[in-house]
């Protein structure tokens, strides 16, 4: 329905970053998300390992 000469109701205001609601939402958030991502996270390495060549230097005594 439309009616001439009226405005629709203004929105209310958003809610602040202060708000205690709105942190804890946030942080749960953030929480999830790393729970999400788990173990992957800590993978340097695809599933063939490191293709680089190693270091190997020559045996050293020590003291010597």
């Amino acid at each position: 329905m439309c009616f001439v000469g009226s405005s629709p109701p203004s929105a209310p205001p958003p809610p602040s970053k202060s708000d205690a609601e709105v942190q804890d939402a946030a942080l749960r958030e953030r929480e999830r998300a790393r729970r999400a991502r788990g173990r992957a996270s800590t993978i340097l390495t695809g599933g063939e390992g490191d293709p680089s060549e190693a270091s190997i230097g020559n045996k050293k005594l020590l003291g010597y």
